[in-house]
């Protein structure tokens, strides 16, 4: 089971509606519960969101840096990670 961090949890809980019409959480509980039900992951670098992404059946070949971290499920965080959220 994968820990989050709190700024995990916040980027997540204010940008939820990149990836959702609806909000899936309210608080940072939910946010926690949806992210290990939809078994979330955080990676380290922008090559790490290609290489999950491209596992996960995903074309990111012919993308830029920049369209890849613009993909509704990739949520960067301040620190320099990623969190990947497959909706």
């Amino acid at each position: 089971m994968n820990e989050y961090t709190e700024e995990c949890l916040k980027t997540f809980l204010k940008n939820q509606g990149q990836l959702f019409d609806e909000p899936v959480a309210e608080n940072l509980e939910e946010a926690e519960e949806f992210l290990e039900d939809c078994m979330a992951v955080v990676v380290d670098s922008l090559e790490d969101v290609r290489e999950y992404l491209e596992e996960s059946g995903m074309d990111v070949s012919g993308m830029s840096d920049e369209e890849v971290e613009e993909t509704a499920e990739v949520f960067a965080l301040d620190d320099g990670t990623y969190l990947i959220v497959e909706g």
